[in-house]
């Protein structure tokens, strides 16, 4: 297999880097810098996405009709590893990387140009209502009802974990509707904006002190029929393909090959106790070249999966085993991360990681948010679908067990 670069496509990296060396605010480069969780400082995050979004790159997985880009598999690739290289924010992306594929594929023409051209420009900024306290990998047994009243539902209940909620505008939900047959029936898709009287979002503070999740409340939320996305009853169909770009709409492994590189700079400087640096030591050499390996041969298959996907193809069952071993990777390279800084990791210092605070860290510099983000790693094994529950959809879609 020739993995070098065509000319065409070394071409397409250099303009991806200048265009990175001189559209990146500065808010944005000190976000992407300090970003230790799932997304970046919000001001410096949208910043960036409102840049992407002016330059057409906001959705490369989008068909070229609603304002994807028409890269090649390669193409998104080297524009992922060059945001990587270049440490962009993570972006607030749940509508343009998970409602909208859902709205392309279900949604009625209307809802389409009511909702994606402003998913696009960054106007709808999206948080995803679907785990509650008592449904989370279980997600068939949610209990937040919808009634219907007239041309309106009226929503009842509530969800937990919901990432960006206390940023966001609008919610993709599932509401049950019916409690008849299968728990999987009886589930409807529904999407309205997060400012409608009765909702309320009470924040919720991670291991690592960041405010990134909330559980959110519904009392007699009134919203239209017409917000639907998808039949009646049918919501289980269109959460499945969700959750399909969910779990594997975008690669792990440009992200990972940073962190990586990160640590091997980390290693190079920290000392192993006996004299010689860290990067030195045998056994830590070892375990950073299987951890490496391992990156590696996720990287083949994502590239593998991008090509299905250019061709019209679902991920299916792809996306549950690039969740799992992108997840447990990401866990890995940040628990060596922690090893390598040692006793520098100990201190909570969530000030320095404000952007432009000038607080001045206990430890070197590359310390930064090391800690924070092996706390907020633990949890990449249960969102999106835990790691038991990715294990059995690939038992059975994989194995046919």
């Amino acid at each position: 297999m020739d993995l070098s670069l065509t000319p065409e496509e070394e071409a397409f990296r250099s303009e991806v880097r200048d265009f990175l060396d001189t559209a990146m605010t500065e808010n944005a480069k000190e976000a992407g810098r300090l970003t230790a969780g799932v997304v970046s400082d919000f001001e410096g995050s949208m910043d960036w996405y409102r840049a992407l979004s002016k330059k057409g790159w906001i959705a490369p997985f989008w068909p070229v009709e609603h304002g994807g880009t028409g890269w090649t598999p390669m193409q998104r690739y080297i524009f992922d590893s060059e945001c990587q290289r270049a440490s962009t924010p993570r972006l607030f992306a749940m509508g343009v990387r998970m409602v909208a594929p859902v709205i392309m594929k279900f949604g009625t023409p209307e809802q389409k140009e009511a909702y994606l051209p402003k998913i696009h420009g960054g106007e709808h900024i999206w948080c995803q209502g679907y785990s509650e306290p008592g449904s989370g990998s279980d997600l068939a047994s949610l209990q937040c009802r919808a009634d219907r009243d007239g041309d309106d539902y009226v929503i009842n209940g509530t969800k937990i974990w919901t990432t960006g909620a206390h940023h966001a505008n609008m919610m993709f939900c599932l509401v049950r509707t019916s409690k008849e047959g299968k728990p999987q029936q009886g589930i409807t898709f529904i999407v309205f904006p997060m400012d409608l009287p009765g909702i309320k979002v009470d924040p919720i503070l991670t291991m690592s002190g960041d405010h990134e999740v909330n559980q959110v409340f519904f009392d007699d939320v009134r919203v239209p029929v017409a917000n639907r996305i998808g039949p009646e009853n049918e919501g289980w169909t269109v959460a499945k393909y969700l959750l399909e770009f969910e779990r594997g709409g975008s690669a792990y492994s440009p992200s990972l090959h940073a962190m990586l590189e990160k640590l091997k700079k980390i290693a190079a400087e920290e000392p192993a106790g006996n004299g010689e640096a860290l990067i030195q030591d045998a056994d830590f050499r070892s375990r950073l070249a299987d951890l490496e390996a391992q990156v590696v041969a996720l990287e083949f298959f994502e590239k593998k999966t991008m090509s299905a996907l250019t061709t019209g193809q679902n991920p299916g069952a792809a996306s549950s085993i690039m969740k799992l071993r992108g997840s447990e990777c990401l866990q890995a390279t940040a628990a060596m991360t922690v090893e390598a800084i040692s006793y520098y990791a100990n201190p909570y210092e969530p000030e320095t990681r404000t952007p432009f605070s000038n607080a001045i860290p206990v430890g070197p510099d590359h310390s930064v948010g090391v800690m924070a983000k092996h706390l907020n790693s633990r949890a990449a094994t249960i969102y999106a679908g835990a790691s038991e529950v990715q294990r059995n959809i690939m038992a059975k879609l994989v194995l046919g067990l």
